[in-house]
């Protein structure tokens, strides 16, 4: 069966208003995705019917909740390949995963005079933590470069890897140059030298399909309003071997297995990082929406992407004075651009009154900005509702912003 891009669309509600007056196009998806009704319906079926709180409760609504969030645990295992559920923790999303390793990982494992090497693409979440860490322990953070297109330098990358490298901290895929990074060579080289990785999959889980045992990583990261989930429910992925030497990040509730005043023991994975009462109704919502994305069937779903995406970057790239940012070889979805010498929140208001939804500013790559030496960024983005239609009616609105800030 073909993929039927109407009846895609209709599974999401809000692609149905409209936004002064016109029919809204949201190109906004890498800052976040919409959201189908099955994952809506979830979670007011939750809070409507099923609101518990999980773990330690005996009566019946507390048991059931209990049994659906470790049944989201299981969906996410699976959906990720990984080889244990107990290597599954849920966390508020990408940012505080990659905190979580930059702080447990780190005070156990980073040294002074040690190395942690990150890329010149890393959104910010990516490199603060990793800053933060080195500082405090007295290691060295450096800096992958990337290429004149836009790609990761792998020779420097090699050159760079060395017995101090603690872990490598990498993106799958950029969220502002949407260059697809060669994770598995980059896992090959780094394990050569002992060195652990991590991967930022924020912008990757929605569009490409992941097999962390294939892909053989240390950590892995993602959110769950990037994959047409809710926000404030993300995972981290971690080897069951690195995750039971590792101290907690936080502490309270659910993650200890005895305190006294003089000692705390604590629970077994994966709760030993699940401080406090989670965001129940959103594993219960990204279990649906992991749900909702196997069943349209990620490679389908990325194939059509692909066409809206290299339509879209065809036509950008017919319009003059139009810089694009990328010119990796391996791409996929976030296209971003600027007018030449025009600046992005300009283009961006123009663009939005053509009821168009896209992304200006830094977008939490500020170190690129520098490299590109530009103020910031215009961004096109793209999930699987998008269409070749409503690239159009971007292209249209681009062409009037040019017209109007050009003329």
């Amino acid at each position: 069966m073909g993929f039927d891009i109407q009846n895609v669309r209709g599974n999401f509600p809000i692609l149905r208003r409209k936004v002064y007056e016109k029919q809204l196009v949201y190109l906004d998806n890498a800052a976040t995705t919409q959201k189908p009704d099955m994952v809506i319906d979830r979670l007011n079926n939750f809070y409507s019917y099923e609101n518990s709180n999980v773990h330690r409760g005996i009566h019946h609504l507390s048991q059931e909740a209990t049994a659906c969030f470790e049944e989201a645990r299981d969906y996410v295992q699976k959906f990720l390949n990984a080889h244990s559920r107990n290597e599954i923790i849920f966390t508020r999303g990408t940012t505080e995963s990659i905190n979580l390793v930059a702080q447990s990982f780190g005070r156990k494992f980073i040294n002074p005079g040690d190395e942690v090497l990150i890329s010149q693409m890393e959104h910010h979440s990516n490199i603060v933590p990793w800053q933060m860490i080195c500082e405090e322990r007295g290691a060295r953070l450096l800096v992958v470069p990337i290429t004149e297109s836009a790609e990761l330098n792998m020779k420097a990358f090699e050159k760079m890897l060395s017995d101090k490298t603690r872990i490598v901290a990498i993106t799958h895929v950029s969220n502002t140059l949407g260059t697809i990074n060669p994770v598995d060579i980059i896992v090959k080289l780094a394990h050569r030298v002992g060195a652990r990785v991590l991967i930022d999959g924020a912008q990757a889980i929605a569009h490409l399909p992941i097999d962390l045992q294939n892909l053989d990583c240390d950590f892995y990261c993602f959110s769950g309003h990037k994959v047409y989930g809710p926000t404030g429910i993300g995972v981290l992925y971690g080897k069951v071997e690195l995750l039971e030497e590792m101290l907690p990040y936080q502490c309270g509730g659910e993650m200890i297995s005895e305190v006294t005043f003089e000692k705390t023991t604590f629970n077994e994975l994966p709760y030993k990082f699940e401080a406090g009462t989670p965001n129940i109704a959103g594993a219960l919502g990204l279990h649906s929406a992991l749900l909702y994305l196997d069943r349209l069937g990620i490679r389908q779903a990325a194939a059509h992407e692909d066409e809206v995406f290299k339509y879209a970057l065809d036509k950008l790239g017919q319009i003059d004075q139009i810089i694009i940012y990328s010119r990796a070889q391996h791409k996929t979805t976030s296209l971003s651009f600027n007018l030449k010498g025009v600046h992005p929140y300009d283009v961006g208001s123009i663009i939005d009154k053509f009821a168009v939804a896209v992304r200006t500013g830094h977008l939490c790559t500020q170190p690129l900005t520098r490299i590109f030496q530009v103020p910031g960024f215009v961004r096109a983005s793209f999930a699987v509702y998008n269409t070749t239609e409503e690239v159009d009616i971007f292209i249209n609105a681009v062409i009037q912003a040019k017209s109007m800030l050009m003329s």
